[in-house]
């Protein structure tokens, strides 16, 4: 981009954004905000840099997205750092991925802002980087603002039989039947065995990069989702992007199955 381009827009975005945020309804903002940071190997790609350069720009980005949030008084976000999918790329790339998001999650524990809430299958994971995870959110335990869930190692598909694993391990302790199981069974039951139980569902999913899919995000929780797919690469996403998310969410009429 020109550098003419960059001043324009380093002068009339700051009033541009602070107009957005004054216009918007505080009332019919998100409580809980689910985002994908898509992008950070096309974005490395993109400025001929490596892959972990991405990664490294998009960890970045965390901390400024997370302010953001707090500005307009969201309660709850859920940050997809790593899929399950993701633990299927070359072993150099995790090499270099797994410590980033470790720094990453370090450096969001050291704020003191924010209630950490790593959110996967650990088991999935290297002890080395669960043990990080487990600390930051020991760290965070007591802290009163908002709660972010870490999703590292989480896939939607593995939350819910995971969630189903946990049930049934629960009734067969108290010596239920499948059979009563199976007669008694009910949505609840399982919402009270999914990672992010106690936990309002999403009201706004946010995807940046362009692509317009779930790929197993929150896939039970985001049934009654407001979707918002981003253009921007991760790395490159902006609190104006953000801003305009949140305006198109407070436009839209949710009429929840009436």
């Amino acid at each position: 981009m020109a550098d003419w381009k960059r001043g324009v827009r380093r002068v009339l975005y700051p009033a541009y954004e602070a107009r957005m945020l004054r216009r918007l309804d505080s009332s019919k903002l998100p409580k809980h905000v689910g985002v994908m940071l898509d992008g950070n190997r096309r974005w490395a790609k993109a400025v001929g840099r490596d892959t972990a350069h991405g990664h490294r720009a998009g960890a970045a980005n965390i901390e400024p997205l997370l302010s953001w949030c707090d500005e307009v008084g969201i309660e709850v976000v859920t940050l997809w750092l790593l899929s399950t999918d993701n633990l299927n790329r070359p072993v150099e790339e995790l090499g270099a991925l797994l410590p980033i998001i470790e720094d990453a999650v370090d450096s969001l524990a050291d704020q003191g802002r924010w209630r950490l809430n790593p959110v996967g299958a650990v088991d999935l994971l290297p002890s080395s980087t669960v043990a990080r995870l487990k600390a930051a959110a020991e760290a965070t335990r007591d802290v009163e603002g908002m709660l972010v869930n870490v999703a590292v190692g989480y896939g939607g598909r593995r939350e819910i039989a995971d969630a189903v694993r946990s049930l049934l391990t629960e009734h067969a302790g108290k010596g239920t039947s499948l059979t009563e199981l199976a007669e008694q069974i009910d949505v609840p039951d399982i919402e009270r065995h999914l990672y992010t139980a106690g936990q309002p569902d999403p009201d706004l999913v946010i995807r940046t990069s362009g692509e317009q899919r779930l790929g197993g995000f929150l896939l039970w929780q985001s049934a009654k989702s407001e979707f918002y797919f981003c253009e921007a690469l991760w790395p490159d996403f902006r609190r104006v992007d953000f801003l305009r998310a949140l305006r198109a969410y407070a436009q839209r009429e949710r009429r929840m199955g009436r």
